[in-house]
């Protein structure tokens, strides 16, 4: 059982962050009651629930491509939102029940009772308890309870793969070399020839395969082991944008950018 000391501070911190911030792919939140033991939020009222169930339920349609990756993308500008507020702001449990889809499926991310103010000034890190989900916490964070916006990347990296590959991020009804989405899409991330293999049946070949690759070595780039390896969530929504565009012709509207990796080498997504 949740303590309710536990549970005032999560009531705080959601109205304290989603009360100050404002953004088409945040979750709108409408009021809240704190009254005796009574503790309620009130959102905007979400068609579509959420991604988790489209993804996973056994009896939901599959998301086509293009769907998928406007989902993507709004949860990008989300993301993207909080890490460049005048105060950064970490979400620290981005995961797929987390986010929301309207009735156009617009992604909104909800849930913020774990969201966490970032570092300042001269700060590189905010040191914290381990929270979050099993399967989305990024290894440093688990490692050391240091946190970062790049935390969040990693946690980004783990719902996209979900999104490509239609498979949750543990899942241990698989064999136990697939238990972890991870371990197991990772070495074909950036692998040509077998990166294909790992993409969701059920699109049955209705997508751009070079919007593919360019999605997975997003994903690969994402997951980086290194947290300064991970791109900024700007520079995830300026790769993101095109790939949304891109339909099963495999026709191309615009080129991703590059961003520059430590050291200051150039490295697109390609």
């Amino acid at each position: 059982m949740i303590k309710m000391w536990k549970v005032d501070k999560m009531l705080k911190t959601e109205v304290n962050f989603l009360g100050q911030l404002r953004h088409p792919n945040l979750v709108k939140l409408i009021g809240y009651c704190c009254e005796d033991d009574h503790r309620l939020l009130v959102y905007e009222f979400m068609f579509r629930g959420s991604l988790e169930n489209h993804l996973f339920r056994k009896t939901a349609s599959p998301l086509p491509w293009a769907t998928r990756m406007s989902i993507a993308l709004g949860a990008a500008k989300g993301l993207a939102c909080l890490h460049n507020a005048e105060r950064p702001v970490i979400y620290r449990d981005f995961k797929t029940s987390n986010i929301l889809l309207d009735s156009d499926y617009t992604a909104k991310l909800s849930d913020f009772g774990l969201a966490k103010a970032g570092p300042e000034g001269d700060e590189t890190h905010v040191s914290t308890r381990v929270m979050g989900t099993y399967g989305y916490a990024a290894p440093e964070y688990v490692m050391t309870g240091h946190l970062t916006a790049r935390s969040d990347v990693y946690s980004f990296g783990v719902v996209l793969l979900e999104l490509l590959t239609g498979r949750k991020s543990i899942d241990k009804s698989r064999s136990s070399r697939e238990h972890s989405l991870v371990d197991w899409a990772c070495p074909k991330l950036n692998d040509k020839r077998r990166l294909l293999q790992i993409i969701d049946p059920r699109l049955e070949g209705q997508y751009s395969v070079r919007a593919a690759h360019k999605a997975c070595s997003l994903a690969y780039y994402c997951l980086s082991q290194n947290p300064k390896a991970r791109p900024l969530m700007s520079d995830v929504v300026e790769t993101l944008e095109p790939l949304q565009l891109q339909g099963s012709d495999g026709a191309v509207r615009a080129e991703p950018p590059s961003f520059m990796l430590p050291g200051g080498k150039g490295n697109r997504f390609s």
